[in-house]
């Protein structure tokens, strides 16, 4: 039947997968309907999401063709209005945008035929010319830069093009180190095990009654929904049970405060914390276990669990929400609210949080215990939340990844092993923890800036300026120089990008290109520096480093005069501070020294116990 013949009130409902979805076909998206607003959140979700059932599935050395049997993943549902033949999103546009950023992030990976298949169900071409299969005019230059792997010249861009281009950026960060090595069967699983229901109505009045239905009226419950009504429906004194009501509803309320599911995921980070034993193995057909279940059905989890977690009675399920969700519960909103704003005394939370570290909520939560005061919840939080930091830094140093899947086991061990320790008894596993680790910053003399670790580098590195500028007496400027974009920060390479300025120490190109990457060598600075001076030859632009912060600034005579503060620092500290009156291989490795020194500095595990000791 063609679309003239339908009739206006026809509504069809078609499950596809993502092949069937945008092989072919366009859509378009109204002027009144929302901008892209998704945020590093949903991005998150979406690959962590993915990466576990691709993972379920998936075995090193398989055949490309065994991806048809792999497990298949329900994505939601699409609204579509078709006038005439021409499809409107309604509903779905957040989800096909980040779909469409995935594929041209797996495009950029591919290196064989597949590359052709996945470059269809990003654009159609025509005499030479792009068309976006998601065709939104005002985005065509972003998607057409994103595509070619090009800078987006237009400085003045639209919010949702801003956001489109932080998210591919996070789509690069994020994207699972596990998934890295299997690029092409997780390329081939998205496309063709992913559905998603498409439902079509050819009216926009149809369309949108469909869209309020089951965005206002028809919503189902959810888990946390279903776990409150199964709590409190085993309370049989009414008192109680409207005493643990209102509790629920305080807690619930001020966890929904925080954004979308955050009541859901600080119920997970508590269970998880204080009660999962298992975790599913990372091998084929392994079934999911505790951390798992808590993950994707908590509230079935909990009632298949009651008599491990003493829900034995009617005031065991009051005591359960009043005592032990009100206690988790709270401190998970403060957890969020350090990660989101530097807390004082709770930096490393927020430092955590900026590596995307989603982890990090459960395992600081481990350790706490329902009748610990504010001083003892304070003091764990900051001696897990140091570890944490060191952790995460001694990997990016060593070029390892700290994705959701390659550490989630990991996470696991530590929950289980600092569940509900005392301050003490936390420092000194965790300590032990650490010098157990084969990896330090004395295992990787050579770190480098590459193509994928550039945000890693820039947060370390304002760490590293921030430190040495506090630790002269200065105040704290980490937030500002984490701050990237137009008006923020970017890694400066101290050599210009000129090889035959260095050809009397470097035979050929790639060399001095692999040296000039090396930490040693870069500093942060305002994006307005490097566009004025970032192509001077060193000897010229050093002078403008006296400018700017205290570690570009070391690099100049200037920098150890008249400044008591900088030079007890370097007495106190000996950290091999000089100024370098020129920048040969020599001095780059010099530099490259100190930067690891004030690396182990700043990420000690010394600082644990001191932690413990405050």
């Amino acid at each position: 039947m063609t679309t003239a013949a339908r009739s206006s009130r026809e509504i069809e409902g078609k499950g596809r997968t993502i092949r069937e979805l945008l092989a072919g076909r366009k859509y378009s998206i109204d002027y009144y309907q929302r901008e892209y607003k998704w945020q590093k959140k949903q991005v998150t979700e979406l690959l962590e999401d993915l990466a576990d059932k691709f993972l379920e599935s998936h075995e090193e050395g398989a055949e490309r063709s065994a991806v048809a049997e792999y497990g298949h993943y329900f994505l939601g549902s699409i609204i579509i209005s078709d006038k005439d033949g021409q499809k409107f999103i309604i509903d779905g546009q957040q989800r096909l945008t980040t779909l469409t950023l995935l594929l041209i992030f797996l495009h950029h990976e591919l290196r064989d035929e597949q590359k052709g298949q996945i470059a269809d169900l990003i654009f159609s071409q025509k005499y030479g010319k792009r068309s976006f299969n998601l065709d939104v005019p005002e985005r065509t230059p972003c998607m057409e830069a994103l595509y070619k792997g090009e800078e987006l010249t237009d400085s003045e861009v639209p919010e949702s093009i801003t956001n489109i281009l932080g998210r591919y950026s996070d789509i690069e960060e994020l994207f699972p180190e596990e998934l890295r090595g299997a690029v092409p069967y997780f390329a081939d699983w998205l496309v063709e095990n992913v559905h998603l229901v498409e439902i079509t109505a050819y009216s926009d009045g149809d369309a949108y009654t469909i869209f309020e239905t089951m965005n206002d009226r028809g919503l189902s419950l959810t888990p946390v929904d279903m776990l409150k009504g199964y709590l409190l429906a085993n309370i049989t004194d009414a008192d109680l049970r409207t005493r643990a009501s209102r509790v629920w509803k305080d807690r619930v309320s001020a966890l929904a405060a925080l954004g979308k599911d955050e009541d859901a995921d600080g119920i997970k980070a508590w269970l998880r914390s204080q009660h999962a034993e298992s975790i599913r193995e990372r091998k084929r057909d392994a079934k999911p276990q505790d951390f798992d279940l808590i993950g994707t059905e908590f509230h079935r989890w909990i009632r298949d669990h009651e008599d491990r977690l003493g829900l034995t009675s009617s005031t065991e399920f009051a005591r359960f929400i009043e005592r032990d969700f009100a206690f988790y519960a709270y401190w998970y909103k403060r957890l969020r609210q350090a990660a989101e704003n530097p807390t004082p005394g709770l930096e490393r939370v927020h430092y955590n949080a900026q590596h995307n570290f989603t982890h990090q909520y459960a395992v600081l939560l481990a350790p706490l215990r329902v009748s610990d005061n504010e001083a003892t919840a304070l003091r764990k939080i900051r001696i897990v939340a140091a570890y944490l930091d060191i952790l995460i830094h001694r990997r990016i140093w060593n070029l390892r990844a700290i994705d959701y899947s390659t550490m989630q086991y990991a996470m696991f061990l530590v929950m289980r092993d600092i569940r509900g320790a005392s301050t003490d008894e936390l420092a000194l596993v965790l300590h032990d923890r650490l010098a157990a680790e084969g990896e330090t910053f004395a295992n990787n003399a050579h770190f480098h800036l590459h193509g994928m670790n550039g945000r890693q580098i820039h947060r370390l590195l304002a760490r590293m300026t921030d430190y040495v500028e506090t630790s002269s007496g200065a105040p704290s400027r980490y937030s500002e120089y984490a701050q990237r974009g137009r008006k923020g920060y970017e890694i400066e390479h101290i050599w210009a990008d000129h090889p035959e300025r260095h050809s009397d120490e470097f035979a050929h190109a790639g060399e001095f290109s692999a040296y000039r990457d090396r930490v040693g060598g870069l500093l942060l600075l305002p994006k307005s520096f490097n566009a004025s001076y970032g192509d001077m030859p060193y000897t010229e632009k050093r002078e403008h480093y006296v400018s700017q912060n205290l570690l570009a600034r070391s690099l100049h005579e200037r920098a150890y005069e008249h400044n008591p503060g900088f030079r007890r620092f370097i007495e106190e500290s000996g950290l091999p501070f000089q100024p370098h009156p020129e920048f040969k291989k020599a001095d780059l490795d010099a530099r490259q020294t100190l930067y690891q020194e004030l690396a182990e500095r700043i990420w000690s595990p010394d600082r644990l116990m001191e932690e413990a000791q405050s």
